[in-house]
């Protein structure tokens, strides 16, 4: 009996700690994955993120951004790692996890021609990160270039509240 209590207990632990494992698996961004997100988010107003392992703006701006998500949940947030680092997958899952962003949507690029993949986002992309693009509950996109200031993106998500009552 006891060892069927604690087999028990031992799969109630472990439970939460395999979901939050899924959670935080990064998506394949490659050929017509911008397509697919953008279709999956419709009608919900998203802030697509693209930074990098290793850009260092990107390092402080990920923190403010996993704030901004916490304090804004009607907005969809969307991370892209869209550094080609080889073998990065897990500095940016636990990049991602210390900023808090482990709940959110994640993908990274995982397509070697990443000016196909920039192209397919905004032809006018040059690689550059961090790169921000807030699309509103109606479609229209603003784009962010460099670092995001939160009172921007708060100014931003307060407007899309708003658009919705």
């Amino acid at each position: 009996m006891r060892y069927m209590t604690f087999a028990a207990m031992l799969l109630l632990v472990s439970l939460p700690a395999a979901s939050a494992s899924e959670s935080s698996k990064l998506r394949s961004f490659e050929r017509g994955s911008w397509q697919q997100l953008l279709h999956s988010h419709a009608g919900h107003p998203t802030l697509v993120h693209f930074w990098g392992v290793t850009c260092g703006p990107c390092k402080v701006e990920l923190p403010q951004l996993g704030a901004f998500m916490k304090r804004n949940p009607s907005i969809d947030v969307v991370t892209i790692d869209a550094d080609l680092v080889p073998d990065s997958n897990s500095a940016a899952q636990s990049m991602l996890q210390r900023a808090g962003l482990s709940s959110a949507e994640n993908w990274m690029f995982s397509d070697g021609f990443a000016e196909r993949l920039r192209y397919e986002v905004d032809p006018s992309w040059q690689g550059d990160i961090p790169r921000t693009i807030l699309i509103s509950r109606n479609g229209e996109i603003a784009t962010i270039e460099g670092v995001a200031e939160p009172s921007v993106l708060q100014k931003w998500s307060d407007g899309q509240v708003m658009a919705a009552r």
